[in-house]
């Protein structure tokens, strides 16, 4: 079964690149999509030196963490989806080829990786919400059965876990030991980030009640 990772990124530059060389190692990654969401750094040059397996598709504005998602969907036919987020600190191959194996096994239909011993903001975050964790293996058999996912900015993830609860369909979780990621407040500055993570909520709430009014 082929496999094809997709990271979203909105100006990751001075990151996208650590985690496209960890997931290029991975030997059961057969493409990795890169899905510039309206970038205005040098994001798209450094994804793009960053890997032979790399791909990059440019959305010309910013349309949300969503929409960048399903353009990586809609830019590859792999049996198997991997998404990842591109500001991650501390991946390494193994921790992508962990999260892979539970549905290339055929065991499951989505893996979903759950932040452990990495820094103390984003554990807590992952243990209070882990249906957010944006860390996930799946079939696009899976994704292609849940509802109305074009109308999620940053509500993939939400509308994921809610359609395979509400369907009764198991789902790994998969311990990513010493791995964080970089907050809002930290690349936007706190006033900014805040705002940022207030929209994000909003979106995802939004996400959910599509999903529950489906």
């Amino acid at each position: 079964m082929s496999v094809a990772a997709i990271i979203p990124a909105y100006n990751e530059e001075g990151r996208i690149g650590n985690v496209i060389v960890a997931v290029e190692q991975v030997p059961e990654v057969d493409s990795i999509i890169v899905v510039s969401d309206g970038s205005t750094d040098a994001t798209v040059a450094e994804a793009a030196s960053a890997g032979k397996k790399v791909k990059v598709v440019e959305l010309l504005t910013n349309q949300g963490k969503g929409a960048a998602m399903l353009a990586g969907v809609h830019a590859t036919d792999a049996d198997i989806l991997l998404f990842l987020d591109a500001d991650l600190v501390g991946l390494r191959p193994d921790h992508v080829r962990d999260l892979l194996l539970p549905v290339l096994s055929g065991d499951f239909d989505m893996a979903m990786a759950v932040f452990m011993d990495g820094r103390f903001a984003t554990d807590l975050a992952q243990k209070i919400a882990p249906f957010l964790s944006g860390q996930r293996a799946l079939t696009r058999n899976l994704l292609e059965r849940v509802p109305r996912l074009q109308v999620s900015r940053f509500g993939v993830e939400m509308a994921l876990t809610q359609f395979i609860g509400e369907e009764d369909i198991p789902f790994a979780r998969v311990p990513w030991h010493g791995i964080t990621h970089v907050m809002k407040e930290e690349k936007l500055g706190l006033a900014k980030g805040f705002c940022a993570r207030i929209k994000m909520y909003w979106e995802i709430l939004r996400s959910l009640k599509l999903v529950r009014g489906r």
